[in-house]
């Protein structure tokens, strides 16, 4: 790394700790650990299989093709 880098890096720690200290200052006497912020057990739909256009259909739409994947800009370089 260069010195640059570790300033921003000390700099971004010192941030880190900062937000860790107020944090430790909240009190939490009588909270129970939890998860979630509400007691919901679960928000989402049954998972039920359907019928679904089918890979010719979804690969015509495509703007490029490569065998039988959809073919996209690299994310990471």
């Amino acid at each position: 790394m260069t010195d640059e880098e570790v300033e921003i890096m000390r700099d971004q720690m010192a941030d880190i700790l900062d937000s860790i200290e107020i944090l430790s200052q909240v009190d939490t006497d009588g909270i129970e650990p939890t998860g979630h912020s509400v007691d919901l057990d679960s928000v989402m739909r049954e998972d039920i299989s359907s019928d679904s256009i089918s890979l010719e259909d979804a690969l015509s739409n495509a703007p490029l093709v490569e065998g039988n994947f959809i073919r996209v800009r690299a994310v990471l370089e």
